[in-house]
C-alpha cells in the first residue's frame, strides 16, 4: 500500500499451531519450523510460546538457531509468551520470589531473540485486593530486572482474576513502571463478559494485542467476535503495534483458520489505511 499509513501489524501466536506442535496433528511441526511456516503464509513476525522449548531458555545454541532461521526469513521475533513458571502473585513470599525468578531466563531469551516482551500471568490466591496486592509486587519485581534488558513484561487476560478488565489495570496502576503493561485477549472472557467493554479498559496499557478467533461466516467474517468494533476499539486507544493472530476453533484446520484470521485483519487493516 503504497503511500498508505498501515495502521498495524501483523504477527502470528505459536499457540495457533498448537495441535501440531504437541503432535495431535499432522504434519506435526517443531518449534525451530515455526518460523518458516509462518513465512509460508505471508506473516512476517511471531510469538512464540514458551512450553515449546521449555528446557532451552538458557541454551544460546538452540536460540541462537531460533534467532538465525527467523532472520534469514525476514521474520521478526515479536515475545514470548511464558506458563508454568510458578504465580507472580504467589501468598508465600519465597513462593513468589521463586516464580519471579524463573521468569529471568526468558527475560534473557526474549532479549537474545530481539523480542520487546514476554507474557506473563498474574495468578494469585485471596480476596480480590490481596490478590492485587500480591501480583503487582510479583510483576513490579519482575519488571526491574527485566528494565534492565529492556524489556517489557505485559499480563494476558488469561483466567481467573486476570480476565476482570477492571481487576487488571488495577494491578498494572499498581505496579507504575512504563515496561509493566497488558496482552488485551479478543477472547478468555468469562460468558457474562462485555468483552469490547473488557479491551477497552485495557487498551490503555497494551504493549501487544492477541486477535483470537474460532470460525469464520461465508463472508470471511469471526461468527464470536465482531472484529470491526473490537479493531476500532484497538486503533481508537491509539494502539500501532502487533496484532497476533491466534486461532482456536475446531472446524477449520490450524492452518486454514490462520489464514482465515489474516484475511480478516488484512481486510480491516487495508479499510482503516485507506481511511
Amino acid at each position: 500500500m503504497p503511500g498508505k499509513n498501515i495502521p498495524f501489524q501483523i504477527s502470528l501466536a505459536q499457540w495457533s499451531w498448537h495441535k501440531r506442535l504437541f503432535g495431535q496433528a499432522e504434519p506435526k511441526l517443531d518449534n525451530l519450523e515455526f518460523a518458516k511456516e509462518a513465512r509460508a503464509l505471508g506473516i512476517k513476525a511471531i510469538e512464540y510460546v514458551n512450553i515449546f522449548f521449555m528446557d532451552k531458555a538458557n541454551d544460546t545454541k538452540y536460540l541462537a538457531e531460533m534467532k538465525n532461521r527467523a532472520e534469514d526469513l525476514g521474520v521478526k521475533s515479536v515475545l514470548i509468551m511464558c506458563d508454568d513458571e510458578g504465580a507472580l502473585g504467589d501468598p508465600e513470599p519465597h513462593l513468589r520470589s521463586r516464580a519471579v525468578q524463573n521468569h529471568h531466563k526468558w527475560v534473557r531469551a526474549a532479549k537474545y531473540l530481539s523480542c520487546h516482551s514476554i507474557r506473563v500471568n498474574a495468578y494469585s490466591k485471596g480476596t480480590n485486593d490481596e490478590q492485587q496486592n500480591l501480583a503487582a509486587d510479583g510483576l513490579r519485581q519482575l519488571s526491574e530486572y527485566a528494565a534492565g534488558h529492556d524489556i517489557n513484561v505485559i499480563v494476558e487476560n488469561h483466567g481467573g482474576l486476570s480476565s476482570d478488565g477492571r481487576w487488571l489495570t488495577g494491578v498494572i496502576k499498581k505496579v507504575d513502571l512504563p515496561n509493566c503493561g497488558t496482552l488485551p485477549d479478543f477472547g478468555n472472557f468469562p460468558p457474562e463478559t462485555d468483552i469490547y467493554g473488557a479491551v477497552e479498559m485495557l487498551m490503555p496499557y497494551a504493549k501487544s494485542v492477541s486477535a483470537k478467533s474460532y470460525d469464520f461466516d461465508e463472508k470471511g467474517d469471526e461468527t464470536k467476535i465482531d472484529y470491526y468494533r473490537m479493531m476500532k476499539i484497538v486503533l481508537d486507544a491509539g494502539y500501532k503495534g502487533y496484532v497476533g493472530i491466534e486461532y482456536e476453533g475446531e472446524r477449520l484446520s490450524e492452518t486454514d483458520g490462520i489464514a482465515a484470521t489474516k484475511k480478516l485483519l488484512e481486510k480491516i487493516r487495508d479499510k482503516y489505511a485507506n481511511a
